[in-house]
Formats: structure tokens, C-alpha cells, sequence
């Protein structure tokens, strides 16, 4: 279920499909962060191959990237296999490094008074030790223009994390960061943003399940 209505993409811009990776045994329970090792659950390979069949129905994809990470790569790569692309890893495409919070339990982190600035005020916070939102909404964003910069006028899957693909997505729409937690990226969903010369348009939102043809160019 998108949380957006599916609009069509500019002719002529660039279309950045942002899928975020698939279920892992932490999801919902830890914060894993960048740490090693976290590979995708019996339902999150499930979930890859049905986004995989879904990004397929399009006329022409033109390159898959994905973070570094293996939950990502893991999503990836039935991506790329039906669309029979390589798989480019894009270390700008990473989860926020989360620092000393890394592994922690979100239950845990949940106690924390920090926790509401999180939630209530982002752009003012840094994971101890470890990167602000600012700096993970930069990295993103920079990551995405080159991305873009690389394939004008193409049509470009990203697997990324979802605190990264909705700081992008809030970018995208003007919105400030400190409301990018409104933003909800379930996991093997898709986002879309199409990028003109008048700036980008975000098409869809945490799309799960409908067709993404209406996002060929009008």
C-alpha cells in the first residue's frame, strides 16, 4: 500500500527508485546499524524477490546499486538478476552510523531521554560517537547526485536503509528534517523521486504492492 498517490515521471528526468532492504531476524527489535553479519530472514528474501518482480515490469531499468551492507546486497541481487544488472555498490547509500547505539535493543533505546530528541527535534542530534541526521541526510542526498549525475535520464534502482531513504525523500519534498520521522519506509518498499531540471517529484512513497508502471514518463 503506497502512502502516496503514483504520479508519472517528467519526461526526460531521472528516476531514482529507492527500495529500502528486506526483513532481518533484528527488524523491529535491535538497531544494527552498519555492524556485520545481519543477513536477510526466510521473509525478507521473500520480500526481494517480489519487489525484484515488481521493479521488472518496468520497460527499462539502467543500473542497481546498493549499500555495502549485506542485508542490502542480499536485496539486490535478485534485482539485478531480473533485470540482468550488475550490482554496484555505493558506500554513500549506507544506514546512519549509529555509533555506541549500534546492536543496542530499540525497547532499551526507547528509556533513553535522548530518545525524544530522536523522534521530536533529529537535525539537532549525533548518535554518540557515531554520525548526526544532518551529516546522514547529507551523505544521502550527495550519494543520490551522483547516483543521478552517473545515468541522466535514466531509471536507477538504490537499496539503501529506511532512516536514509526518508531523509532523502524529506529532502526531496522541502521538508525539514526534524519531520522526517512522519516519514514511514517499510521494509522491501519503494520510493520514488524523478529529477528534472525543475527539481525533484517525489512519485510514490513506501509502495508495497501496487504496480509501479504508472511511473513511466507522461
Amino acid at each position: 500500500m503506497a502512502t502516496r498517490k503514483t504520479k508519472h515521471a517528467p519526461v526526460g528526468a531521472t528516476l531514482l527508485l529507492l527500495v529500502r532492504h528486506g526483513q532481518t531476524p533484528t527488524t523491529g527489535k535491535l538497531l544494527p546499524g552498519r555492524a556485520p553479519g545481519l543477513h536477510l530472514a526466510d521473509a525478507g528474501r521473500e520480500q526481494a524477490e517480489r519487489v525484484a518482480a515488481r521493479i521488472a515490469e518496468l520497460p527499462r531499468v539502467d543500473a542497481v546499486y546498493a549499500s555495502p551492507l549485506e542485508r542490502t546486497r542480499e536485496t539486490a541481487a535478485p534485482i539485478g538478476k531480473a533485470l540482468k544488472q550488475r550490482v554496484t555498490a555505493h558506500k554513500g547509500l549506507l544506514e546512519c552510523d549509529f555509533g555506541d547505539w549500534t546492536g543496542a535493543k530499540l525497547a532499551d533505546l526507547m528509556k533513553k531521554p535522548e530518545w525524544a530528541t530522536v523522534q521530536r527535534s533529529p537535525s539537532t542530534f549525533r548518535f554518540p560517537n557515531g554520525e548526526s541526521f544532518t551529516e546522514m541526510q547529507t551523505r544521502m542526498v550527495t550519494a543520490l547526485d551522483d547516483i543521478r549525475a552517473r545515468h541522466p535520464g535514466g531509471v536507477v534502482v538504490c537499496v539503501s536503509h529506511a532512516d536514509p531513504i526518508k531523509a532523502a525523500v524529506a529532502h526531496a519534498m522541502g521538508t525539514h528534517l526534524d519531520l522526517f520521522q512522519r516519514i514511514v519506509i517499510g521494509t522491501c518498499s519503494v520510493s520514488a523521486v524523478a529529477y528534472s531540471g525543475h527539481g525533484p517529484v517525489v512519485l510514490t512513497v513506501n509502495s508495497t504492492g501496487s504496480s509501479l508502471a504508472d511511473l513511466r514518463p507522461s
